[in-house]
């Protein structure tokens, strides 16, 4: 916490004292159908706030609806994503194949056999890119 804490301060991010961590399962769930409506980064953004600065539970079904609800994805329907667990393969192939590949924390950044575990500065992520052979965009 206090690296992720040191990071975030660094790249002027969002960040309180978060007290628990709490199970982000539905969360995972909820984001795999805000990816497929395209509001994918919007609540990316939005559970990053929500958890880290705010401190609020993403387990419980309430705060995972507001959050649905406050980039846009249609309230009825994160309702039913969330009470069916719509999403729970789709999350369920994720967990299983992160564990295959000998993911143990997250974030893990891989690439072409290379891994970097944890916050990362941009530029040990943009090292990690460019050593294989990828551009820098300008």
């Amino acid at each position: 916490m206090e690296q992720l804490a040191r990071t975030a301060k660094e790249l002027d991010l969002p960040f309180g004292k978060r007290e628990m961590t709490y199970n982000s399962r539905l969360a995972q769930e909820l984001a795999k159908f805000a990816e497929q409506q395209q509001k994918g980064d919007d609540f990316h953004h939005a559970m990053f706030r929500a958890y880290f600065a705010d401190g609020l539970n993403i387990g419980l079904k309430s705060v995972l609806s507001e959050l649905g609800a406050s980039v846009g994805l249609p309230e009825e329907t994160v309702q039913e994503v969330l009470e069916k667990r719509m999403f729970k393969e789709a999350v369920d192939k994720d967990w299983t194949r992160s564990h295959q590949m000998g993911v143990t924390a997250v974030p893990t950044f891989m690439m072409n056999g290379m891994s970097l575990v944890g916050a990362q500065p941009y530029e040990k992520l943009a090292q990690m890119v460019e050593s294989h052979g990828v551009n820098r965009r300008t």
